[in-house]
């Protein structure tokens, strides 16, 4: 590992530790030439699908897209964001578990409606209505019925 301070390659490990939750190992490193101390971090490197537009144009996933999504439908809701977090990881975990190199984007739109549904049901209406394109009225009354039984 190449020091961050003076670019030298030779770095050691003095102290090495597993976060509480086992995401991650980190690692401090010493420099043998300045002798600067740094701090490395070690994850497990995972590949999402590809989003499939419905254009056809590929994107690569984006959690701050998914991210960006759930801070709109939910502004202004009491909702925390652990809530959000743990929905969201809930979401990555389906995305990976498909072992799909590619997924619509339909598909994934159809997995953030449904953490919605369960955090809130106004942010699930908002998201609902721009998502599904609503035409008239009818289909928004038809999803707050829906979601009232």
């Amino acid at each position: 590992m190449k020091c961050p301070f003076c670019s030298h390659s030779d770095t050691q490990v003095v102290e090495t530790r597993v976060s509480e939750d086992g995401g991650f190992i980190r690692r401090r490193r010493q420099c043998a030439a300045c002798e600067k101390r740094f701090t490395t971090y070690e994850r497990p490197e995972v590949s999402f699908p590809v989003v499939v537009k419905k254009d056809g144009r590929r994107i690569e996933y984006d959690a701050s897209k998914l991210r960006a999504s759930f801070a709109l439908a939910l502004r202004k809701r009491p909702v925390s964001t652990e809530q959000v977090g743990a929905a969201i990881e809930r979401i990555e975990e389906k995305l990976l578990n498909l072992g799909q190199r590619e997924i619509p984007s339909q598909r994934v739109g159809e997995l953030v409606m449904r953490e919605l549904k369960k955090l809130d049901k106004v942010a699930y209406i908002r998201f609902a209505s721009v998502y599904r394109s609503f035409e008239d009225i009818d289909e928004f009354k038809t999803l707050v019925d829906e979601v009232r039984k």
